[in-house]
């Protein structure tokens, strides 16, 4: 990456999102200095229905916060987006690259090393093919249910166990993971977790940051 204040994917451990769908009137900035001050190691701005225009909004009022915080802000669907402001992550699930036509994260990306690029992935075979195309970390889930994802079936916990033995680059388990079930998911192997609604619909989102935070490898 080249940016001193960012520490590498590799030790990265929390994941969080500022998530339209949870904000509740919130600004989005205010959301992510909570996420940044509970000890987030990136953040996702995910705006599922949001015109373009509303994303990058969205995104210049966020940027100014994590990046003086060394959090990555990680954009969803939208690469060229993420490239014109520079944001040091793009998160695209499997239709998003390898049906878009995609069989390289460099085809994508070019010679530049950013922005870093994740893939969602949801079976083994998923997750082999997104390693060899290059991609920066993987998603692992749905673990279990969840609303943010409401039609996708849970992977569970056998394939967090399965990435645990097979998957050489970072990776985050994802999916209905909240501080009951955090025991379970780190035993099965996950080191790296996101999540979503647990925190976003926590009234203090610093707090619940943190109390998951430290509970972390």
């Amino acid at each position: 990456m080249g940016d001193p204040r960012m520490k590498p994917l590799a030790e990265c451990r929390l994941y969080t999102f500022v998530d339209t769908a949870y904000l509740a009137g919130r600004d989005a900035g205010d959301v992510a200095r909570a996420l940044c001050d509970g000890g987030s190691d990136l953040i996702q701005l995910r705006a599922k229905g949001a015109s373009l225009g509303e994303v990058e909004a969205l995104a210049r009022a966020v940027l100014p916060v994590t990046r003086p915080a060394g959090v990555r802000l990680v954009i969803n669907d939208h690469f060229d987006l993420a490239r014109r402001l520079d944001a040091e992550v793009c998160h695209l699930g499997q239709e998003d690259f390898f049906d878009a036509g995609w069989l390289k994260v460099e085809q994508l990306r070019g010679p530049s090393a950013r922005p870093e690029i994740g893939l969602s992935t949801h079976a083994p075979q998923q997750a082999q093919r997104a390693m060899a195309a290059g991609a920066d970390y993987l998603a692992v889930g749905p673990v279990w249910g969840t609303g943010t994802k409401p039609t996708a079936r849970p992977v569970t916990l056998e394939y967090v166990r399965w990435a645990a033995q097979h998957i050489a680059v970072p990776w985050f388990a994802i999916g209905g993971i909240h501080l009951g079930r955090l025991d379970e998911v780190l035993e099965a192997g996950a080191t790296r977790i996101c999540v979503v609604s647990a925190i976003l619909q926590s009234p203090d989102i610093a707090a619940a940051c943190r109390s998951i935070r430290e509970r972390l490898p």
